[in-house]
């Protein structure tokens, strides 16, 4: 299944993408994509839906889950990109977060005030459906509700120039787009073997494929297990491949104007407008 939550004039409200790829009013069956909505057995009464029997609904996509719970990030986790940003491929996985509230997958970018280094990073988004504590590799995809498209819009100078942690150049407003839908993992057998891909202005800057990861998915989400419970709700960014602006020499970083394209096999494309802060 591929849900999604759909601004319209009445509000934001669930659907269901269909065959043709039309999204379809779930409000007769949910009052939300949530996180309920993402336990197994809610996910298994939607699959009994007849999605060609619900209403066409149109609007602008709304962030996939009205309530994520938190947005984990793994850093490095390409080679390639390790080795563009002039650093070491990581030992274990490195974990930030971003503390900013998810956007649609169409929803703008904001430069922030006084950012000169703000830049792109496509990356497979894996979201936690059931409680995950101390769990195997081999257990790990289980606890996965589903994937989707995201770009880890990140600003360099803050995040590495600034001293400390990373996270005060990942959360600035905007910068978590994720969507345009959530996939149920069922639809995704594999999430080592996803092409993703990203264009600034019609131009591409990133292309790669999940095979690539230095951690995958399942270890990605044992790992993190160790040291926290994943609950429903929780996001996991995966990292990004090589193409981000500052691994150009000279760097390349987004401007106000610009036009971000990206996504990923079967888990849908984004679009977002780069805006100048006005406030």
């Amino acid at each position: 299944m591929k849900l999604c939550r759909i601004e319209t004039p009445d509000g934001i409200k669930p659907a269901m993408i269909d065959a043709d790829g039309a999204a379809r009013d779930l409000t007769q069956h949910l009052t939300d994509i949530e996180l309920a909505t993402m336990a197994p057995a809610a996910l298994d009464q939607l699959r009994d839906v007849d999605v060609t029997a619900l209403p066409v609904i149109t609007g602008r996509f709304a962030p996939v889950i009205n309530d994520i719970r938190r947005i984990l990030c793994i850093g490095l986790n390409y080679s390639d990109h390790a080795a563009e940003a002039g650093m070491d491929v990581p030992d274990h996985p490195i974990l930030f977060s971003k503390l900013c509230a998810a956007t649609g997958a169409n929803d703008p970018i904001i430069i922030p005030k006084d950012s000169e280094k703000t830049d792109w990073e496509v990356e497979l988004a894996v979201v936690i459906g059931t409680k995950a504590q101390h769990v195997s590799e081999a257990d790990a995809l289980s606890h996965v509700a589903g994937y989707a498209t995201f770009n880890d819009v990140s600003e360099r100078a803050f995040q590495i120039e600034f001293g400390g942690q990373w996270v005060k150049g990942k959360s600035c407003d905007s910068f978590a787009p994720i969507g345009p839908y959530l996939v149920t993992a069922d639809e995704v057998p594999d999430p080592q073997n996803l092409d993703l891909w990203l264009d600034v202005n019609g131009t591409r800057r990133q292309t790669g494929n999940t095979r690539t990861m230095v951690f995958s998915v399942a270890e990605i989400i044992s790992f993190l297990s160790r040291f926290m419970t994943l609950l429903p709700g929780d996001v996991i960014a995966t990292g990004t491949p090589p193409g981000v602006g500052m691994g150009f020499k000279p760097p390349v970083y987004l401007q106000p104007g610009d036009v971000v394209e990206l996504g990923i096999e079967g888990l849908g494309d984004q679009r977002q407008e780069v805006i100048k802060f006005n406030g």
